[in-house]
């Protein structure tokens, strides 16, 4: 278990959070399970949700969440590995929708398609 209490102003709450593992607990190994987990989930699952608007996605249909997901990801990947746009990922995926040439730069096309 972990218990974390946060204060704000005159309001304390307090949290736990239940942990299931096979290993024995060792509160060091615990703790850096935990933030490792955070830090995917800050790293990654955000920037989908800022970026893509993942959170607001109401696709339900047999096996369309899985395959949004997978391109979101395919996406994402494609846009952080651009180094030609200097702005965030959501800027650089609305520029990459507007533009041809971004786009191509994104996907990295220039080598094999020449545009104007």
């Amino acid at each position: 278990m972990v218990e974390a209490t946060r204060e704000i102003g005159d309001t304390k709450t307090t949290e736990r959070r239940y942990y299931v593992s096979s290993r024995p607990p060792d509160a060091a190994r615990i703790a850096q399970a935990v933030r490792v987990h955070w830090r995917i989930e800050n790293s990654m699952h955000r920037v989908l949700d800022t970026a893509f608007g993942e959170d607001q996605c109401r696709v339900r249909v047999n096996n369309a969440t899985q395959n949004f997901a997978i391109a979101r990801r395919i996406c994402l990947n494609l846009l952080k590995a651009d180094t030609t746009m200097k702005a965030g990922i959501k800027n650089r995926r609305l520029k990459a929708g507007a533009s041809d040439g971004c786009r191509a730069a994104v996907l990295r096309l220039r080598q094999f398609v020449r545009l104007p």
